[in-house]
């Protein structure tokens, strides 16, 4: 199974209302992670596990080294100080402590109570594995029930390479969401280099960039037209690598072997395939 590597550049950073009213305001930068370190530092991020996933996803969550690991130097492919890695694994018949049974392992962290923000920017640089049915993704989710937290998608693709895709979801504009966009690359460029995806998030509109430029931009008269703003509230940040469900499943129309995910990424001998150290 491929790989998706990721490694966050920038920081996001909080603006009060009293800095932000002033002519030229100061930026304070709240949280900044390039993965130096030997391992992942679980004071800032924490390692979700779950067999019990959503969307109709075809991975259980595993806090495994085999799915979730730093590297550095000629392995961070691009990365200066290092860089995470988010593997997803052929693992057939693994079974979740839900009595799930998954035959795909995969990574996701979070930063929920470690630190959480309101307003400001959160940008992350990323390159991607590109197939159908790969479903990485940079978000954040407010606490409390969903949709009714707000969520923003800062970048997420599901297999076809050339673009990915920005949104928000809350009450009454969630799932299918009208909130939506497709950010397709210029010729030549595509998912699985190095890009920035950024978020300037403001009491009154979101703005989603790609490299610098913007993509889309959402106002809170677009979203109460819908539903009520729910951006209002603190946001922790997600990094994730899901397979197949909806979302991937939506676009690319593949049923079977799994929903949303083709054949071309299970191994040709697949009882010979070594099972990771879960």
């Amino acid at each position: 199974m491929k790989i998706t590597i990721l490694t966050a550049i920038a920081a996001l950073a909080i603006i009060s209302s009293a800095k932000a009213q002033q002519n030229q305001p100061k930026t304070d930068t709240v949280f900044f992670e390039d993965f130096n370190e030997q391992t992942l530092d679980r004071t800032k991020w924490n390692v979700e596990i779950t067999g019990n996933t959503v969307n109709d996803e075809q991975e259980a969550y595993v806090d495994s080294a085999a799915t979730l690991y730093l590297v550095h130097g000629a392995d961070a492919e691009g990365a200066k100080n290092g860089a995470l890695v988010i593997k997803a694994v052929y693992h057939p018949g693994y079974m979740s402590k839900e009595n799930k049974k998954y035959d795909f392992l995969s990574g996701r962290i979070n930063t929920q109570h470690k630190m959480e923000f309101t307003y400001g920017t959160a940008s992350a640089r990323m390159k991607m594995a590109g197939g159908a049915g790969l479903w990485p993704a940079f978000w954040a989710l407010g606490n409390g029930k969903w949709p009714d937290c707000g969520e923003i998608d800062m970048m997420e693709t599901v297999g076809d390479s050339s673009w990915i895709s920005n949104a928000l979801h809350g009450p009454n504009y969630f799932g299918n969401t009208p909130l939506a966009y497709r950010a397709f690359f210029p010729k030549g460029i595509d998912v699985t280099q190095w890009h920035v995806y950024s978020v300037d998030w403001t009491a009154d509109s979101i703005i989603f960039k790609l490299d610098g430029k913007v993509t889309y931009t959402v106002t809170r008269a677009m979203v109460e037209h819908y539903g009520r703003w729910a951006f209002d509230n603190a946001k922790f940040i997600i990094l994730n690598f899901a397979l197949g469900g909806g979302y991937p499943g939506g676009v690319n129309k593949v049923k079977a072997p799994y929903y949303g995910i083709s054949d071309a990424y299970l191994p040709a001998h697949q009882n010979q395939l070594p099972h990771p150290d879960v």
